[in-house]
């Protein structure tokens, strides 16, 4: 087996170990939820017996090693469990969330990626003139705002008071899916992608312009190879994995930060359903969202890891002579 494929198979099993731990944290954290969930769901009026009945239906009188043991063969076999609000089962609860939410993290990623890497890359080979200076002044002011004010500025200029070309808020129909009316997706995916570009044109724009200044840029360009050349070829595959990485960490931290998006702009998606769980004592909801939200923070991280493992050439050709 070859170095590469023995390093991607550790960053796979260390992923598998992590979200094994985070899902003990995940159920741990839902039994330190205060109140009782059954009287959060039956009415300070119900009787003890009516309650009593509802926790032993939970399951919330048995020991919570075994309720976790359960939760997590059901999880690994596709049992969500049950909603203790709605009495259905919870994968179909979140079925179009889900696929709300990541339609939103999707469209946000194919416009942020491409963007912040064409703007940082830009202010790396034009360092110290006027268009570095305000890709990277436009990013600082970005970086320092708030998704929420970011979002609410949005809307005050396209939905309320200047331009008012755009939905404020979500207007599709109750079970309509939410691309049937494309205009309600664009202040919410503006507003997260202008979250995520700031920091990846700064790593994009430091990681690069270290680059070009490395010995073997500088012997490319003394063989006289033309200057997109020594771009493409040579630069940008030893920035492409720390950029993976940042790249990586802003996606992932959407699958979080998309909550607060999603609740101000009413958007019907994990986010709003992770709230509404919450004011309901709706445990088994709860547990699921967050652990869809680390997996997915997991997953990323690890895809980021292992693209920076192949982009890196150093790591290649170590692992071809190695194989020879």
């Amino acid at each position: 087996m070859s170095p590469l494929v023995r390093m991607i198979l550790r960053r796979l099993a260390l992923s598998v170990l992590i979200l094994l731990v985070v899902s003990v944290l995940i159920f741990a954290a839902t039994l330190l939820l205060p109140g009782d969930p059954a009287r959060a769901i039956l009415g300070q009026q119900a009787t003890p017996e009516r309650v009593a009945a509802l926790t032993a239906q939970l399951g919330l009188d048995r020991p919570a090693p075994e309720r976790y043991l359960t939760w997590l063969g059901g999880v690994l076999t596709g049992d969500l469990g049950f909603s203790a609000a709605t009495g259905g089962p919870v994968s179909e609860l979140l079925g179009d969330r889900i696929g709300a939410s990541a339609l939103l993290l999707v469209l946000t990623a194919l416009v942020s990626t491409p963007v912040a890497l064409a703007l940082g890359a830009r202010a790396a080979v034009r360092r110290g003139t006027r268009t570095d200076s305000a890709v990277s002044g436009a990013s600082l002011v970005l970086a320092a705002l708030p998704e929420f004010v970011i979002g609410v500025l949005l809307v005050v200029l396209f939905a309320t008071s200047v331009l008012r070309i755009l939905p404020s808020v979500t207007i599709a129909r109750p079970g309509e899916p939410v691309w049937a009316r494309p205009e309600q997706l664009v202040l919410p995916v503006v507003t997260l992608a202008l979250v995520v570009i700031p920091y990846v044109v700064r790593m994009t724009r430091a990681t690069l312009s270290e680059t070009l200044d490395a010995g073997y840029v500088e012997m490319a360009r003394l063989k006289g190879l033309p200057e997109r050349t020594v771009l493409f070829r040579h630069a940008v595959p030893h920035t492409i994995g720390p950029v993976a990485q940042v790249i990586a960490l802003q996606l992932a931290w959407l699958a979080g930060g998309v909550v607060v998006v999603e609740f101000l702009f009413r958007y019907p998606g994990i986010g709003q359903a992770l709230i509404d769980a919450v004011a309901n004592r709706d445990v088994q909801v709860v547990q699921a969202i967050t652990l869809v939200i680390a997996a997915f923070y997991v997953v990323v991280n690890l895809a980021a890891d292992v693209a920076g493992i192949l982009a890196d050439p150093r790591i290649r050709h170590s692992s071809t002579g190695g194989s020879a």
